[in-house]
Protein backbone atom coordinates (compact mmCIF):
# COMPACT_ATOMS: atom_id res chain seq x y z
CA UNK A 1 0.00 0.00 0.00
CA UNK A 2 0.61 3.73 -0.47
CA UNK A 3 0.55 5.13 3.13
CA UNK A 4 0.99 8.93 4.63
CA UNK A 5 1.83 8.94 8.40
CA UNK A 6 1.15 12.07 10.81
CA UNK A 7 3.29 11.64 13.82
CA UNK A 8 5.90 10.02 12.08
CA UNK A 9 8.52 11.40 14.56
CA UNK A 10 6.40 11.02 17.64
CA UNK A 11 6.76 7.88 19.71
CA UNK A 12 4.41 5.60 17.88
CA UNK A 13 5.62 6.51 14.43
CA UNK A 14 9.16 6.46 14.96
CA UNK A 15 8.47 2.83 15.48
CA UNK A 16 5.66 2.82 12.99
CA UNK A 17 7.40 3.85 9.34
CA UNK A 18 9.96 1.29 9.97
CA UNK A 19 7.37 -1.31 10.62
CA UNK A 20 5.40 -0.28 7.36
CA UNK A 21 8.91 -0.10 5.46
CA UNK A 22 9.56 -3.91 6.74
CA UNK A 23 6.07 -4.96 5.43
CA UNK A 24 6.67 -3.59 1.69
CA UNK A 25 4.44 -0.40 2.10
CA UNK A 26 5.53 3.09 0.66
CA UNK A 27 5.58 5.62 3.34
CA UNK A 28 4.96 9.51 3.12
CA UNK A 29 4.79 11.30 6.65
CA UNK A 30 4.22 14.75 7.57
CA UNK A 31 7.03 16.92 8.80
CA UNK A 32 6.84 20.23 10.06
CA UNK A 33 10.53 21.33 9.74
CA UNK A 34 13.25 21.04 7.29
CA UNK A 35 14.49 18.74 10.62
CA UNK A 36 12.20 16.56 10.90
CA UNK A 37 11.94 15.94 6.84
CA UNK A 38 15.72 15.37 6.99
CA UNK A 39 14.79 12.98 9.52
CA UNK A 40 11.88 11.35 7.84
CA UNK A 41 13.71 10.67 4.93
CA UNK A 42 16.83 9.44 6.57
CA UNK A 43 14.34 6.69 7.72
CA UNK A 44 13.30 5.69 4.48
CA UNK A 45 9.73 7.62 4.47
CA UNK A 46 9.01 10.53 1.29
CA UNK A 47 8.75 13.70 3.92
CA UNK A 48 5.52 15.85 2.76
CA UNK A 49 5.96 19.38 4.64
CA UNK A 50 2.42 20.61 4.90
CA UNK A 51 0.30 21.48 8.21
CA UNK A 52 -1.56 18.95 10.28
CA UNK A 53 -4.23 21.76 10.28
CA UNK A 54 -5.05 22.98 6.41
CA UNK A 55 -7.29 20.75 4.65
CA UNK A 56 -5.95 22.59 1.73
CA UNK A 57 -2.46 21.42 2.06
CA UNK A 58 -3.33 18.36 3.07
CA UNK A 59 -5.65 17.19 0.08
CA UNK A 60 -3.41 17.05 -2.36
CA UNK A 61 -1.19 15.01 -0.03
CA UNK A 62 -3.13 12.68 0.56
CA UNK A 63 -3.62 12.16 -3.21
CA UNK A 64 -2.77 8.52 -4.34
CA UNK A 65 -2.38 7.12 -0.88
CA UNK A 66 -4.29 3.78 0.18
CA UNK A 67 -4.47 4.59 3.54
CA UNK A 68 -3.69 7.70 6.15
CA UNK A 69 -2.55 6.58 9.60
CA UNK A 70 -3.44 9.82 11.77
CA UNK A 71 -0.47 9.14 14.68
CA UNK A 72 -0.19 12.76 15.65
CA UNK A 73 -0.47 13.70 19.38
CA UNK A 74 1.08 16.71 21.52
CA UNK A 75 1.02 15.09 24.71
CA UNK A 76 3.09 17.64 27.40
CA UNK A 77 6.39 15.69 29.43
CA UNK A 78 5.53 14.27 32.57
CA UNK A 79 6.51 17.58 34.81
CA UNK A 80 4.01 19.25 32.97
CA UNK A 81 1.63 16.75 32.65
CA UNK A 82 -0.84 18.28 35.55
CA UNK A 83 -0.59 21.74 33.25
CA UNK A 84 -3.71 22.59 31.40
CA UNK A 85 -2.07 24.70 29.21
CA UNK A 86 0.37 22.58 28.31
CA UNK A 87 -2.28 19.90 27.47
CA UNK A 88 -4.24 22.81 24.75
CA UNK A 89 -1.60 21.98 22.13
CA UNK A 90 -2.64 18.46 22.27
CA UNK A 91 -6.17 18.81 22.09
CA UNK A 92 -6.00 21.15 19.01
CA UNK A 93 -4.06 18.12 17.41
CA UNK A 94 -7.09 15.63 18.10
CA UNK A 95 -9.65 18.03 17.37
CA UNK A 96 -8.61 20.79 14.55
CA UNK A 97 -5.95 18.12 13.34
CA UNK A 98 -8.25 15.36 13.24
CA UNK A 99 -10.88 16.80 11.60
CA UNK A 100 -8.74 17.91 9.24
CA UNK A 101 -7.40 14.79 8.18
CA UNK A 102 -10.54 13.27 7.78
CA UNK A 103 -11.69 15.63 5.37
CA UNK A 104 -8.81 15.86 3.19
CA UNK A 105 -8.86 12.23 3.18
CA UNK A 106 -12.52 11.97 2.21
CA UNK A 107 -11.97 14.64 -0.89
CA UNK A 108 -8.44 12.87 -2.16
CA UNK A 109 -10.53 9.68 -2.56
CA UNK A 110 -8.25 7.55 0.82
CA UNK A 111 -9.68 4.34 1.57
CA UNK A 112 -8.48 3.83 4.61
CA UNK A 113 -7.89 6.40 8.03
CA UNK A 114 -6.38 4.78 11.32
CA UNK A 115 -6.77 7.04 14.40
CA UNK A 116 -4.78 6.73 17.23
CA UNK A 117 -7.02 7.22 20.87
CA UNK A 118 -6.27 5.60 24.32
CA UNK A 119 -7.53 2.49 26.32
CA UNK A 120 -7.77 5.30 29.32
CA UNK A 121 -11.29 6.54 27.86
CA UNK A 122 -12.77 3.10 30.05
CA UNK A 123 -14.34 3.36 33.61
CA UNK A 124 -12.82 2.10 36.38
CA UNK A 125 -13.74 -1.60 36.31
CA UNK A 126 -11.53 -2.99 39.01
CA UNK A 127 -10.50 -6.81 38.47
CA UNK A 128 -13.22 -6.80 35.39
CA UNK A 129 -12.09 -7.42 31.97
CA UNK A 130 -12.86 -4.29 29.88
CA UNK A 131 -13.43 -4.98 25.78
CA UNK A 132 -14.61 -1.93 23.56
CA UNK A 133 -18.02 -2.14 24.21
CA UNK A 134 -17.59 -0.91 27.93
CA UNK A 135 -18.62 1.95 28.93
CA UNK A 136 -16.36 5.22 28.65
CA UNK A 137 -15.68 8.42 31.09
CA UNK A 138 -16.41 11.92 29.59
CA UNK A 139 -13.87 13.90 31.55
CA UNK A 140 -12.17 17.00 30.61
CA UNK A 141 -8.83 15.22 28.95
CA UNK A 142 -10.97 12.61 26.87
CA UNK A 143 -12.59 15.34 24.86
CA UNK A 144 -10.09 15.69 22.20
CA UNK A 145 -9.75 11.66 22.04
CA UNK A 146 -13.30 11.38 21.40
CA UNK A 147 -13.50 14.18 18.35
CA UNK A 148 -10.91 12.49 17.55
CA UNK A 149 -12.40 8.83 17.19
CA UNK A 150 -15.84 10.70 15.99
CA UNK A 151 -13.83 11.82 12.96
CA UNK A 152 -12.66 8.25 12.31
CA UNK A 153 -16.60 7.30 12.33
CA UNK A 154 -17.53 9.95 10.31
CA UNK A 155 -14.99 8.61 7.53
CA UNK A 156 -16.78 5.48 7.79
CA UNK A 157 -20.24 6.85 7.70
CA UNK A 158 -19.71 9.33 4.39
CA UNK A 159 -19.16 6.25 2.78
CA UNK A 160 -15.76 7.06 1.52
CA UNK A 161 -13.99 3.97 2.95
CA UNK A 162 -12.85 2.44 6.60
CA UNK A 163 -12.11 4.26 9.69
CA UNK A 164 -10.62 2.53 12.10
CA UNK A 165 -9.77 3.69 15.84
CA UNK A 166 -6.95 2.06 17.99
CA UNK A 167 -7.65 2.81 21.65
CA UNK A 168 -3.73 2.09 22.98
CA UNK A 169 -2.76 0.56 26.03
CA UNK A 170 -0.54 3.28 28.38
CA UNK A 171 2.54 3.20 26.18
CA UNK A 172 6.50 2.49 26.92
CA UNK A 173 9.35 1.50 25.58
CA UNK A 174 12.45 3.39 23.54
CA UNK A 175 11.22 6.96 22.41
CA UNK A 176 8.71 7.72 25.27
CA UNK A 177 10.35 10.29 27.32
CA UNK A 178 7.20 10.18 29.59
CA UNK A 179 8.84 5.68 30.29
CA UNK A 180 12.39 6.71 29.87
CA UNK A 181 11.97 9.40 33.26
CA UNK A 182 10.17 6.66 35.31
CA UNK A 183 12.95 4.48 34.11
CA UNK A 184 15.31 6.45 35.62
CA UNK A 185 13.68 7.04 38.67
CA UNK A 186 13.47 3.33 38.97
CA UNK A 187 17.24 3.33 38.59
CA UNK A 188 17.47 5.78 41.79
CA UNK A 189 14.67 3.21 43.39
CA UNK A 190 11.79 5.30 43.20
CA UNK A 191 8.82 3.51 42.33
CA UNK A 192 5.54 4.69 40.73
CA UNK A 193 2.25 3.73 41.97
CA UNK A 194 -0.95 6.23 40.61
CA UNK A 195 -3.89 4.91 41.89
CA UNK A 196 -4.90 2.04 44.39
CA UNK A 197 -1.94 -0.72 43.93
CA UNK A 198 -4.25 -3.61 43.47
CA UNK A 199 -5.86 -1.39 40.63
CA UNK A 200 -4.62 -2.83 37.24
CA UNK A 201 -2.63 -1.47 34.35
CA UNK A 202 -2.92 -1.79 30.70
CA UNK A 203 0.19 -0.84 28.48
CA UNK A 204 1.99 -1.66 25.52
CA UNK A 205 4.99 -1.35 24.23
CA UNK A 206 5.57 1.12 21.32
CA UNK A 207 7.38 -2.09 19.31
CA UNK A 208 4.03 -3.87 19.43
CA UNK A 209 2.26 -0.75 19.21
CA UNK A 210 3.92 -0.34 15.51
CA UNK A 211 2.91 -3.64 14.66
CA UNK A 212 -0.72 -2.99 15.61
CA UNK A 213 -1.13 -0.18 13.50
CA UNK A 214 0.23 -2.10 10.32
CA UNK A 215 -2.24 -4.55 10.95
CA UNK A 216 -4.98 -1.86 11.17
CA UNK A 217 -4.59 -1.66 7.54
CA UNK A 218 -6.25 -4.84 6.97
CA UNK A 219 -9.02 -5.23 9.63
CA UNK A 220 -12.70 -4.06 9.12
CA UNK A 221 -13.83 -0.97 10.17
CA UNK A 222 -14.38 -0.57 13.80
CA UNK A 223 -12.76 0.42 17.42
CA UNK A 224 -10.40 -2.38 18.73
CA UNK A 225 -8.48 -2.25 22.11
CA UNK A 226 -4.72 -2.43 21.35
CA UNK A 227 -2.82 -3.56 24.93
CA UNK A 228 -0.78 -6.50 25.95
CA UNK A 229 -1.95 -9.86 26.75
CA UNK A 230 -1.53 -9.56 30.65
CA UNK A 231 -2.52 -6.11 32.31
CA UNK A 232 -0.46 -6.25 35.78
CA UNK A 233 -1.77 -4.68 38.70
CA UNK A 234 -0.26 -0.92 39.35
CA UNK A 235 1.96 -2.67 42.31
CA UNK A 236 3.08 -5.48 39.77
CA UNK A 237 4.28 -3.04 37.45
CA UNK A 238 6.19 -0.78 40.10
CA UNK A 239 7.86 -3.59 40.41
CA UNK A 240 9.00 -4.82 36.91
CA UNK A 241 10.21 -1.77 36.22
CA UNK A 242 12.26 -2.32 39.10
CA UNK A 243 13.27 -5.63 38.13
CA UNK A 244 14.35 -4.28 34.61
CA UNK A 245 16.14 -1.29 36.11
CA UNK A 246 18.20 -3.77 38.78
CA UNK A 247 16.79 -1.51 41.85
CA UNK A 248 14.88 -2.45 44.38
CA UNK A 249 11.78 0.20 45.26
CA UNK A 250 12.92 2.49 48.59
CA UNK A 251 10.42 4.75 47.92
CA UNK A 252 6.80 4.18 46.20
CA UNK A 253 4.23 6.81 45.66
CA UNK A 254 1.53 8.73 45.30
CA UNK A 255 -0.40 5.67 45.58
CA UNK A 256 -3.96 6.09 46.29
CA UNK A 257 -2.88 10.11 47.07
CA UNK A 258 -2.78 10.28 42.77
CA UNK A 259 -6.18 10.03 43.21
CA UNK A 260 -6.72 13.33 45.10
CA UNK A 261 -5.21 15.50 42.28
CA UNK A 262 -8.65 14.97 40.38
CA UNK A 263 -9.39 14.64 36.77
CA UNK A 264 -6.02 16.05 35.79
CA UNK A 265 -4.82 12.02 36.50
CA UNK A 266 -7.75 10.14 36.34
CA UNK A 267 -6.93 8.70 33.07
CA UNK A 268 -3.83 6.86 35.38
CA UNK A 269 -5.04 6.07 38.49
CA UNK A 270 -8.05 4.18 37.66
CA UNK A 271 -8.05 -0.18 36.77
CA UNK A 272 -8.39 -0.49 33.86
CA UNK A 273 -8.24 -4.31 33.05
CA UNK A 274 -8.32 -4.25 28.65
CA UNK A 275 -8.80 -6.88 27.03
CA UNK A 276 -7.28 -7.26 23.45
CA UNK A 277 -9.07 -10.40 22.01
CA UNK A 278 -11.29 -7.89 19.10
CA UNK A 279 -8.08 -6.92 17.99
CA UNK A 280 -5.95 -10.15 17.90
CA UNK A 281 -9.28 -11.58 16.48
CA UNK A 282 -9.68 -9.33 13.57
CA UNK A 283 -5.65 -9.02 12.62
CA UNK A 284 -4.36 -12.17 13.38
CA UNK A 285 -2.27 -10.06 15.46
CA UNK A 286 -0.17 -10.62 18.97
CA UNK A 287 1.85 -8.91 20.75
CA UNK A 288 5.90 -9.19 20.74
CA UNK A 289 5.70 -8.72 25.14
CA UNK A 290 3.18 -10.86 26.92
CA UNK A 291 3.34 -7.98 29.29
CA UNK A 292 5.52 -5.74 30.84
CA UNK A 293 7.59 -8.15 32.90
CA UNK A 294 9.06 -8.87 29.26
CA UNK A 295 8.79 -5.46 27.87
CA UNK A 296 10.36 -3.42 30.61
CA UNK A 297 13.55 -6.18 30.16
CA UNK A 298 14.11 -5.45 26.72
CA UNK A 299 13.62 -1.56 27.00
CA UNK A 300 16.31 -2.02 29.78
CA UNK A 301 18.68 -3.58 27.42
CA UNK A 302 18.14 -0.78 25.14
CA UNK A 303 18.04 1.70 27.45
CA UNK A 304 21.72 0.71 28.98
CA UNK A 305 23.35 0.94 25.64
Amino acid sequence: MRVFVTGGTGAIGRHTIPALLESGHAVTALARTPQKAALLHARGARPAMVSLFDRAELAPAFAGHDAVLNLATSIPPMSRFMSAAAMRDNYRVRTEGSAAVVDAALEAGVGRVVQESVSMLYRDQGSRWIGEDAPVDHYPLTRGNFAAEAGAHRFTESGGGAGVVLRFGWFYGPGAEHSEQLFALAGRHIGTVLGRPGGYVSSIHLADAASAVVAALEVPAGTYNVVDDEPLTKRSYAFALARAAGATAWLSGPGRAACLLGDRLTSLTRSLRVSNARFRAAAGWAPRYRSAREGWLATASVLRT
